[in-house]
């Protein structure tokens, strides 16, 4: 199956952008389902750094590993899951607009099964579906009101 994607458009330039959305200690902040996130080593967030992100889905929380797998300010980041039943998947794609003066956000999210995870990929991704653009239009409000 192929990566749902979104993009939406902010009003603040690709390095803030960017900056924001590839930071995993941030996502509580702006990803409705994200109980908490560790990162499993100290110092910045770059190519190779595993952190793991607690979220409530379907009411339970369920805790997740994921590796940065690229990290090419202020453009492209993306990160695998690296254990669990279900390992997602994400690209984030940051674009100049007006000059730098705004961005374009495109998110790329896919989820593949393992083991017992297999047969509930569809469902996950229907729950993602539902809930990740609203956690697009969240970060975009809290990056147009000056929060990052």
């Amino acid at each position: 199956m192929t990566a749902a994607v979104s993009t939406i458009d902010i009003d603040r330039p690709p390095d803030e952008v960017f900056a924001y959305v590839a930071d995993p200690t941030r996502f509580a902040e702006w990803q409705h389902d994200v109980v908490g996130v560790r990162l499993e080593s100290g110092g910045p967030v770059g190519l190779g750094t595993r952190f793991t992100t607690t979220r409530r889905i379907g009411g339970v929380e369920r805790t997740m590993t994921q590796e940065v797998t690229e990290d090419s300010p202020p453009g492209r980041w993306a990160v695998h899951g690296v254990d669990g039943p279900i390992r997602p998947s994400v690209t984030v794609t940051v674009e100049p607009l007006d000059e730098g003066a705004r961005s374009r956000v495109t998110f790329a999210l896919d989820f593949a099964g393992h083991g017992v995870g297999v047969p509930l990929v569809p469902m996950v991704r229907r729950l993602a579906a539902k809930g990740a653009p609203a956690s697009y239009r969240h970060l975009k409000e809290r990056l147009e009101a000056g929060v990052a």
